[in-house]
């Protein structure tokens, strides 16, 4: 019992959320109120996050896949209607879609930036495409530029799924730098602990149309316009609505948004630094014109061949006390989307041979220069056990 404590003591987690007596201070403070959900926190939430952005409007709800799931909603998609999107990402980007019966059509993505490959995009259209749903993957901005041309073009609805990169920006044509989260008709952001700011559970909606503003709020209120009485419903509505504890939570980290990422940033640089030295360890790539918000920092094993050898290299390293994962396995091959819509393997070869090299390491704004080294003896080391070098 002795070993198995030691070991639980020096275990290094993948993610952790940074919180200060700040934001312990702040959560009180509403449990002091009558104000527990639908309160001032709320209102005052969603202006700091769309002010920062740079968007009209904010909708708070209680995840990010929420979020998406009315952004689709609001924006009209239905059922039969396809989306453009990527195979690449958290599975909610997707699911979100089925929620209205409407249907993903995957595109591969780009083998550098792992963001959506957009030269593939117009070729992957149909009459039936209503709208383009982009992910800034693992905090690095899409080519929304080009995103946006497609989408006039073709007379789209543009989604930015923004989960993964608060605070990142882009330089666009006639914007300069721009936020993500601003760049489609609706963004969304996700606060999960993992996140770069976080509220426990929450998400939100942004956009400048006032319209999907007002439907998305109404969705979140079980389908209650503004004003209306309790227990009076204009259209079909969720409970997706996040209590004031959480707004005030995120209030707080907010405050502190530049700090948390520069903090984040540093511990990047130090893999940067570590890394270099081991062959066969691929950095994550930055893009022409963007800045990273760094959400995860996610390596790429040049000589892992298949999930087999990845998972052991997890496995490994989770022994060694490492926390660790793959990120990500392929929407289009998780089970019940192969039953679907008959995905097999081969179908999108960019996303399939990413998958099977990209591992998240330990990643959080607390993480000592310390561990980091220690994080990268453990990678170097079983990359040598299991003759996975260069």
């Amino acid at each position: 019992m002795e070993g198995t404590s030691d070991k639980l003591a020096t275990f290094i987690d993948l993610s952790g959320p940074d919180l200060t007596d700040e934001e312990v201070e702040a959560v009180l403070s509403v449990l002091r109120t009558r104000h527990l959900s639908l309160g001032p926190k709320l209102a005052e939430f969603e202006e700091v996050v769309a002010g920062y952005v740079g968007r009209r409007h904010g909708v708070a709800v209680n995840s990010g896949t929420s979020a998406l799931h009315l952004a689709v909603r609001a924006l009209g998609i239905g059922e039969g209607e396809e989306v453009i999107t990527t195979p690449f990402s958290f599975i909610a980007s997707s699911n979100c879609l089925l929620y209205e019966r409407a249907v993903p059509r995957f595109v591969d993505i780009d083998p550098l930036t792992f963001n959506i490959d957009c030269d593939q995009v117009e070729t992957a259209l149909t009459e039936r495409t209503k709208a383009l749903l982009a992910v800034d993957v693992f905090g690095l901005p899409a080519d929304w530029d080009h995103l946006r041309r497609i989408a006039d073009t073709h007379g789209l609805r543009l989604i930015d799924d923004s989960c993964e990169a608060l605070g990142a920006s882009r330089k666009v044509d006639g914007r300069g730098w721009a936020m993500a989260g601003s760049f489609g008709d609706a963004g969304t952001f996700a606060f999960y602990p993992n996140k770069q700011i976080t509220t426990g559970e929450g998400g939100m909606v942004v956009t400048d149309d006032g319209d999907v503003a007002e439907l998305c709020r109404s969705m979140r209120n079980q389908g209650r316009d503004s004003g209306a009485e309790w227990l009076r419903h204009a259209r079909l509505g969720y409970n997706y609505r996040l209590s004031d504890i959480n707004c005030a939570l995120g209030i707080a980290q907010m405050s502190r948004i530049d700090q948390i990422l520069a903090a984040r940033r540093r511990v990047a640089g130090w893999y940067e630094e570590m890394l270099r030295d081991i062959e066969g360890v691929v950095a994550p790539a930055e893009a022409p014109d963007t800045r990273r918000s760094w959400f995860v920092y996610v390596v790429r094993l040049a000589m892992c061949q298949s999930w087999q050898d990845l998972d052991e290299v997890v496995r490994r390293l989770r022994g060694r006390g490492i926390g660790c994962s793959n990120y990500f396995y392929p929407i289009h091959l998780q089970p019940f989307y192969r039953e679907m819509f008959g995905y097999e393997e081969g179908d999108f070869p960019v996303t399939e041979s990413t998958s099977k090299q990209t591992l998240a390491l330990p990643f959080h704004n607390r993480l000592s220069r310390q561990s980091v080294a220690r994080v990268v003896d453990a990678l170097r080391t079983t990359l040598d056990e299991l003759d996975l070098g260069a």
